[in-house]
């Protein structure tokens, strides 16, 4: 195969695969090269990446040891999904009262999606998560597509405990944005326990919900390693949970005036160029 088709080939195959870990010998046998030519050919691949700002190769020697495309996101492509974001959001006709937003058909934009889980998948990629976790129904996309590219398993903990899932563990927890107390469940057989969990969320106001996710993840023995949410309402300022990653921020839906004051999460793009 000439070098040329080596390359779309590497690319296709790592863009497919993120996160997997290959033994080089996986690349030499199925081109037929040598360990130094294979070299020469990650290293193109690794300026491909980098140049487009879609992530990097990572090489860990020793055993155990392989060739991984870790993907990431460079800051003025953050920049596009947090505008993006910020124009949608900033249109009247989403306020549905009661302080609440429409936000279905962003949380179903698979482009959107797409951005806002490689700034999750960048930025907690060296923590060592064992699952993605959310809670069903909003923030599957957002969080399926981020466990795809970090290459987990995803959970998604269900508001109602459903027959299908077998034994599962229950949890009360206080819902702020709805004022009283929920519930939720997880199957018993979808984590291991002692494991680590990273949540992923489509939308956070006081923090309940997550607080709730941290709850029955702590029956399993769980650490939660970190918290990405794509829209957080400015109030109230004191969350039920700390250290979370947010993409853009609600800072206030005013009902009778008919307007929306949304920005963008300055922090992301405060010196978080791609680590090589």
């Amino acid at each position: 195969m000439k070098k040329n088709n080596r390359i779309g080939a590497l690319v296709d195959e790592f863009t497919s695969n993120p996160c997997k870990l290959y033994d080089s010998k996986h690349f030499c046998d199925k081109f037929g090269i040598a360990k130094s030519s294979l070299s020469e050919d990650i290293k193109l691949v690794n300026e491909v990446f980098i140049d487009n700002g879609t992530g990097y190769i990572e090489s860990t020697s020793g055993v155990g040891g392989g060739i991984r495309y870790v993907p990431g996101i460079s800051d003025d492509n953050i920049k596009r999904i947090q505008d993006a974001l910020c124009t949608k959001i900033n249109d009247p006709s989403r306020i549905l009262g009661g302080g609440f937003l429409y936000t279905s058909d962003i949380m179903f934009d698979g482009k959107l999606v797409d951005g806002m889980a490689r700034v999750f998948a960048q930025k907690y990629y060296s923590f060592g998560a064992d699952y993605v976790v959310t809670v069903e129904t909003k923030g599957i996309p957002l969080a399926a597509r981020t466990a795809s590219l970090l290459n987990l398993p995803l959970v998604v903990i269900r508001r109602e405990a459903m027959y299908s899932e077998g034994s599962t563990v229950s949890i009360n927890y206080f819902s702020g944005s709805s004022d009283r107390i929920q519930k939720m469940s997880i199957a018993k057989r979808a984590v291991e326990p002692g494991s680590k969990a990273l949540i992923i969320d489509d939308f956070m106001r006081g923090g309940g919900s997550i607080k709730g996710i941290v709850e029955i993840l702590a029956e399993f023995d769980m650490d939660v390693i970190g918290v990405g949410i794509a829209i957080v309402a400015s109030e109230p300022v004191k969350k039920r949970v700390s250290n979370y990653l947010s993409i853009v921020c609600v800072d206030e839906i005013d009902e009778e005036g008919r307007r929306i004051s949304v920005r963008a999460n300055d922090q992301l793009t405060s010196g978080t160029n791609l680590e090589i």
